[in-house]
């Protein structure tokens, strides 16, 4: 069985800086950096330029969350430097087609996020016909203050057997990383597990090992 991606969300620092010092420390540890939504609040579209420059080789999603405008906000991470943006599974058809629409003119990716989606597996099917390349089952960050976290969505997900790779987010741990195995995701998101950690390399290289089925590092 293939060992799902790994995608480090950086959410809210105070300095672009300490971002960057984050990922020094542990960048061959994962695949995907994941320029998050508050980060991006706070400081904007340069943190993906940033980013980009100082770590070229990996890819780099803006977690944009894309909801109206959806060639043009789509555009302005991709001339960042961005591998990947996310755009609502909730917008309306119509941005969605642009935001796809721009990712094949500048030879990218869309993954749609389908927080908060009221038909979860009706619109998985409605996004996959609409040719995104990654569908994100996430709990959002509220939800899982309140214990909710997104094994069951992810259940419904695979079971649809879509052609876009299908992507997990929302409370990610060790023991529920290797919970995930059974699902077979192509991309698993952790953020706060690590970023939140006293030693940020230690915590990566935990989730590292439970995506690999306990075996150490990386390894197919």
């Amino acid at each position: 069985m293939r060992r799902p991606k790994l995608q480090l969300a950086l959410d809210d620092y105070a300095a672009v800086d300490d971002v960057i010092r984050v990922l020094d420390t542990l960048h061959d540890l994962i695949d995907i950096i994941e320029v998050g939504t508050p980060l991006i609040i706070r400081h904007g579209i340069g943190p993906v330029q940033r980013i980009r420059a100082q770590f070229p080789n990996l890819s780099l999603l803006a977690d944009l969350k894309i909801v109206d405008a959806g060639y043009l906000e789509a555009q302005i991470a991709f001339e960042a430097g961005a591998d990947i943006v996310t755009v609502l599974g909730v917008a309306g058809d119509s941005t969605i087609r642009n935001a796809v629409a721009c990712a094949s003119d500048y030879g990218r990716e869309v993954m749609a996020d389908l927080i908060a989606a009221p038909d979860l597996a009706g619109r998985a099917q409605q996004l996959d016909e609409l040719a995104v390349d990654a569908i994100c089952v996430h709990s959002a960050s509220d939800v899982q203050a309140e214990g909710g976290n997104p094994l069951a969505e992810l259940a419904t997900l695979c079971r649809l057997k879509t052609r876009a790779k299908v992507a997990v987010a929302g409370g990610v741990n060790p023991t529920m990383a290797a919970e995930l195995l059974a699902f077979n995701p192509d991309i698993v998101i952790v953020g706060g597990y690590i970023t939140g950690a006293p030693g940020h390399r230690a915590a990566a290289q935990e989730i590292a090992d439970a995506l690999a089925g306990g075996q150490n590092g990386l390894a197919a």
